[in-house]
């Protein structure tokens, strides 16, 4: 048995080119276009390629967009007047706050400050508790991506064992959550689990989001489980001046003999991200605009 490569480049095609006719035909209404504003903070190299993607990826859509470029010395002050007057731009309908933010900047208090109906990304406290409470209103872009994935491919969820590895709120907190509400029973493992390989082997559907190179072997996977691989680790380069190779949290050399599904890296989640954030971006402007 080799596993199933779901293509997450595809699927995240066919959701853009779904965002793109919805936009499509706001502005044949008469209506502007869905904006997000961006806030970059410093000039981690990483973070401004996410950030180029996601402003390419909105002007491909016809959506209005502004990136706010702050020096990594701005200050907290700055950072939160940034983040305030993208709040009052009514031309701006979703903001995003490029994560991780420079060392002495309180991340969470700038998530806090962003105006609810406009925090695209899911993770204000309010639309945290949404979610919490099974009411969701604006869902974070990953695990969203996934449960697109996950629906894409029809992997029956209900009743089904599920096992988050990873506690983020980013990603491992709000992907339990809709996994629960997708009535699978789930775990979810941390850096503290004992034995990981013991809880995953149960997993019908298993999802990797720690940071951690390979960390998912072969041995740790239920035969034919469906296995979602959220990692973005890039390893060092083998020459000096090369760019080291990307790969996931899970062991695919190992892993897809025996998994029924995987999503590979790079083009497994990554583009899903991308889609969601302009999905998400395009319900905030249709509530606006109805508002």
């Amino acid at each position: 048995m080799s596993a199933r490569i779901i293509d997450g480049a595809a699927l995240g095609l066919r959701i853009r080119e779904r965002v793109a006719a919805g936009v499509a035909e706001m502005l044949d209404a008469g209506r502007r276009p869905p904006g997000l504003g961006v806030v970059l903070v410093g000039d981690d190299p990483a973070s401004a390629v996410y950030v180029r993607n996601k402003t390419a990826a909105c002007e491909q859509a016809r959506m209005h967009s502004v990136q706010v470029n702050l020096p990594a010395d701005a200050g907290q002050a700055r950072v939160l007047a940034a983040v305030g007057e993208l709040n009052r731009d009514r031309r701006i309908d979703g903001i995003l706050v490029q994560l991780p933010l420079p060392a002495g900047l309180d991340a969470d208090a700038v998530i806090a400050a962003i105006d609810p109906g406009k925090d695209v990304d899911g993770l204000h406290p309010e639309n945290a508790g949404r979610l919490a409470l099974g009411r969701p209103l604006v869902v974070p872009c990953t695990p969203a991506g996934v449960m697109e994935a996950l629906r894409d491919e029809e992997v029956e969820l209900r009743g089904a064992e599920a096992v988050v590895v990873g506690r983020s709120n980013i990603v491992g907190r709000p992907m339990a959550q809709l996994l629960l509400l997708a009535d699978a029973t789930v775990t979810v493992c941390h850096s503290r689990t004992r034995d990981l390989g013991e809880v995953t082997r149960r997993a019908d559907v298993l999802i990797a989001a720690v940071g951690h190179a390979g960390l998912i072997t072969g041995a740790m996977v239920k035969p034919g489980a469906t296995v979602i691989d959220v990692g973005m680790n890039r390893l060092p380069p083998a020459e000096p001046g090369a760019k080291g190779r990307l790969v996931g949290d899970v062991d695919r050399e190992s892993v897809e003999p025996v998994a029924g599904r995987l999503t590979p890296v790079p083009r497994g989640v990554g583009p899903l991200t991308i889609a969601m954030l302009l999905s998400n971006t395009l319900e905030a402007a249709r509530r606006h605009q109805a508002g």
